[in-house]
């Protein structure tokens, strides 16, 4: 059988092993691993445990300097880079404060550019640094929902995140990938108009069996739902090679060893996102799906990209090997057959037959949108409802389901069902509904339409939004006297909080923000006595709320 080889797989590669040290000082016991699957992307480095505590010293993994500084309300939080002189660039995220030097120079950019997020990059002789220096300390700022070190290394010359596991770095581990299920699915039509056979292997020995799969299609694709564990952590991680054989001939293979930033939403077309979406489970597919352009993964396929051709009705002998990073391995084994099953393929029932790898257009009296021709991975057979609400400017439009992935944004026209007074033409929000909860925005009107970019298929409708956020104190004048930072709650109804300002007896401070917390931490420019903080919070329609609050240190 020919065998493609799509990529050279990096393990091939010589990583300089023992270049870099661990960035904590504690053992390196792992909360996620490089390449797991997360809502809509990869994860590209390494999430270290810090034992549940904050502030624990972060250290230089190599020589080298400081490149970049960055600060950021969600993703990263506060974040660190080091370029280093062979060629790799370490990243240190979810931190607390910077070194002193560096967290000095990083507030006083903050003040001279009046913004709390700021995205520096630095002269390579301001910061140099050696192997084992203070940087940083741990902490949870950001997207973190726990604290823990983030840790990438990137390949200066592209950005691309390369796994660190390649690097040699010593971390406890014998306990192999663990399989929950082996799903099959009917390649003869698309992935999203069908429920796939799950099979969940029994344990024999150091490995795992399933009895004999009976399918009712002559191509199936596999996919594994899998979790990978390591020694001292009860974290999920994810298996680092994946192989497919059948008849010992091996047909799909998959290599996690790098995964660009701007390739990582094709995580939706590696795995199967309806599944994720109608069951909580990542699988991942040995097969390539038509729009998933992501083929470096796939460091082997066959004819068939990666889909088994079990036509001739024979017991094929089918065999899935995972890996992780250190060499543990599981295998799984069972028998494959086709049943012979001549049964048509259903048809699509709709006349919106979205086809892969085309763009695709849609349109209704009062919706309408074009998606770019690499905006899907697999066909789709799209389907449209609408449902009246009284209480917004349009109907509830159904766009399809939530649980079909779309790769790129689209701008979504939807027309109001009622006139809009003239007042609040620009006060108008596409609300979302993924089937759980709404978010919303800003809609520009749009010669009788309003228009937003958008990236789900789901529910969607227009509302007024003309009510200012609401900005609550979260302490008491007299507790302000002893703490070392003030806190204000910044709510929005329907859009979000989209600018917080602040001034101190007239004067710019900064304001970190973590969900619809803001703080600021007191420095030099909020000395002892009396002071007025005037703060104003806007939405994305412009609703403007302002106070002010007096207060005394």
């Amino acid at each position: 059988m020919l065998i493609l080889l799509y990529a050279k797989s990096a393990a091939a590669q010589d990583y300089p092993k023992g270049y870099f040290r661990n960035p904590l000082d504690i053992p390196m016991v792992l909360a996620g691993n490089f390449g797991e699957c997360r809502a809509n992307h990869f994860h590209s480095g390494l999430d270290i445990k810090t034992e549940g505590r904050e502030n624990l010293p972060v250290r230089a993994a190599a020589d080298g300097y400081v490149s970049r500084i960055r600060m950021q309300n969600g993703g990263f939080g506060h974040a660190l880079y080091l370029a280093h002189p062979n060629g790799y660039t370490t990243l240190y995220a979810h931190l607390n404060d910077f070194a002193p030097a560096i967290q000095e120079y990083m507030r006083a950019e903050q003040y001279k550019r009046k913004s709390w997020t700021v995205d520096l990059y630095v002269p390579a002789s301001k910061f140099p640094v050696k192997k084992g220096d203070l940087i940083a300390y741990s902490g949870n700022t950001g997207g973190s929902t726990a604290p823990h070190l983030h840790f990438e290394i990137r390949n200066s010359k592209n950005e691309h995140p390369v796994n660190p596991a390649l690097f040699g770095f010593d971390i406890k581990d014998n306990v192999a990938p663990v399989p929950y299920n082996v799903v099959f699915y009917d390649m003869r039509q698309s992935v999203y108009e069908q429920q796939p056979l799950f099979k969940t292997p029994k344990k024999k020995g150091n490995n795992y069996i399933i009895d004999t799969v009976v399918v009712s299609t002559p191509l199936v694709g596999i996919g594994i739902d899998e979790y990978d564990y390591m020694n001292d952590s009860k974290n999920t991680l994810t298996m680092y090679k994946g192989s497919l054989y059948m008849d010992d001939v091996v047909q799909s293979a998959i290599t996690i060893d790098d995964i660009s930033y701007d390739v990582t939403r094709y995580l939706h077309a590696f795995a199967d996102h309806k599944t994720k979406k109608e069951k909580d489970r990542w699988v991942q597919q040995f097969f390539l799906l038509p729009g998933n352009y992501l083929t470096h993964l796939y460091t082997e396929l066959n004819k068939e990209k990666g889909k088994l051709d079990i036509s001739d009705g024979k017991a094929h002998k089918v065999k899935i090997e995972m890996t992780d990073a250190v060499g543990n391995k599981t295998i799984i084994d069972f028998y494959l057959r086709y049943n012979g099953d001549s049964t048509a393929i259903p048809t699509c029932a709709t006349d919106n037959f979205f086809k892969v790898n085309k763009a695709n257009a849609f349109t209704h009296a009062n919706v309408k949108f074009t998606l770019d021709s690499k905006d899907l991975y697999d066909d789709v057979c799209f389907t449209f409802s609408e449902l009246a609400d009284m209480t917004a400017y349009s109907a509830r439009y159904q766009l399809h389901k939530a649980s079909v992935p779309v790769h790129t944004y689209f701008t979504l026209y939807i027309k109001p069902n009622k006139p809009v007074p003239f007042g609040l033409r620009d006060k108008i929000a596409l609300v979302y509904n993924d089937g759980k909860k709404d978010n919303g925005k800003a809609a520009t009107y749009d010669n009788s339409w309003y228009r937003a970019s958008v990236r789900n298929f789901g529910e969607y409708r227009l509302v007024a939004d003309n009510t200012p956020p609401k900005i609550i104190p979260m302490q008491s004048r007299e507790a302000l006297t002893r703490s070392s930072r003030i806190t204000f709650k910044a709510t929005e109804d329907i859009t979000s909080v989209e600018k917080f300002e602040a001034t101190l007896d007239g004067k710019w401070v900064p304001f970190e923000q973590s969900g619809d917390i803001f703080f600021y931490t007191f420095d030099e420019h909020c000395p002892k006595g009396d002071h007025v903080l005037r703060i104003t919070a806007a939405d994305e329609n412009g609703n403007t709320e302002t106070i002010e609050f007096s207060f005394k240190r």
